[in-house]
């Protein structure tokens, strides 16, 4: 039936969202290394306006352990620097008048296990909204059964869902050991 297709398109879609959303959140989960997407959360306040970082200035990382942001306009140079002392990055940038410079510390073992233990919680949230999915899917082909489809198409589409949202599980748990590694790696 088209309309179990359509549902079962719509679910791999949205599970892919929900990966694609996970692994942008253990992106900004930093790892010892200098990475500019660190930063992609932070937000400025541009002459009133809350602009992403990123988009108000030129963010480069020159090295292992260094982030450098070049505002394009110099006088919000003490905005940015604000911003990022505010942020829950735990790092101090250093004002130069042209650029910041943010060295990158080396995580203390407390701090790995830390983020060990935050990025499980994202990687457990993006299972989650993956089983919702599941959920929402299943139900809409239950209604499908009362508007008349077989009970056989029904059952062979759950069984695609499952197969889907195992999938998509496995595919977190290997992105989850990745992310540990790279944490634990000094």
């Amino acid at each position: 039936m088209e309309e179990i297709q359509f549902y079962l398109d719509e679910a791999k879609t949205d599970m892919e969202k929900s990966m694609q959303h996970t692994i942008i959140e253990l992106s900004r989960i930093r790892a010892g290394r200098a990475t500019t997407n660190m930063l992609d959360g932070i937000v400025v306040e541009y002459y009133g306006s809350p602009t992403p970082l990123n988009q108000m200035s030129s963010v480069t990382a020159p090295d292992a352990r260094t982030i450098a942001i070049k505002p394009f306009d110099k006088k919000m140079i003490g905005e940015v620097e604000k911003a990022i002392r505010n942020s829950d990055l735990g790092v101090n940038p250093q004002n130069d008048g042209e650029m910041i410079r943010i060295n990158i510390p080396p995580l203390s073992e407390e701090r790995r296990k830390e983020l060990v233990k935050r990025s499980r919680n994202e990687v457990e949230s993006g299972k989650v909204s993956i089983r919702n999915v599941r959920k929402e899917t299943n139900e809409a082909l239950r209604k499908l059964l009362k508007e008349g489809a077989s009970e056989d198409d029904i059952k062979r589409a759950e069984e695609k869902v499952q197969a889907l949202t195992d999938q998509y599980i496995a595919k977190a748990d290997e992105l989850s050991a990745k992310k540990e590694a790279e944490i634990m790696t000094i």
